[in-house]
């Protein structure tokens, strides 16, 4: 049975799979799992029920839709013929050194715009916890972070840091 409906309808079926996933392996993947789901359902391949040809491009149809979709939910996965590049490799050192720069720029602020950048940033805190913890209004806190940052750049800047 199988093999003549692959006689009959494969070269048909693999030029429709083909053109539904544009990748050949795909494709013969889709005529096998097709040409299985014929031989587990005979009774889908009835020509009283309809063409048989039908049936299989259909049913070809929705292998492609489950696979397209199985790939889309994996959250990551990245299908590609070409090689992933060699990952960038991180030196610390110069993790440390920035961080030391940033470190001198925040001794450069005044006290207050350093302590919001520090409980906004670093602490992660909202506007309404950090002016809770630092005693001043909330729009105190929001106005104090505006020109904290403007004076951050300032001073990065003098310091050599560069966008």
């Amino acid at each position: 049975m199988l093999k003549a409906l692959h006689a009959e309808h494969g070269d048909a079926l693999f030029a429709h799979t083909l053109r539904l996933t544009g990748d050949r392996q795909r494709a013969e993947d889709l005529v096998r799992e097709t040409l299985l789901r014929a031989w587990q359902h005979p009774e889908a391949l009835d020509p009283a029920r309809g063409s048989v040809r039908a049936w299989l491009f259909t049913t070809a149809r929705n292998l492609a839709i489950d696979a397209w979709r199985r790939r889309s939910a994996r959250a990551g996965e990245v299908y590609t013929d070409q090689t992933p590049e060699t990952p960038v490799m991180v030196d610390e050192t110069e993790r440390a050194v920035e961080s030391w720069v940033f470190a001198e720029a925040l001794t450069r602020l005044s006290r207050p715009h350093r302590e919001v950048l520090v409980e906004c940033f670093y602490r992660g805190r909202t506007v309404a916890e950090a002016a809770k913890r630092l005693g001043v209004p909330a729009g105190t806190v929001t106005s104090r972070t505006y020109y904290a940052l403007r004076s951050l750049k300032v001073v990065l800047e003098e310091l050599g840091v560069t966008q």
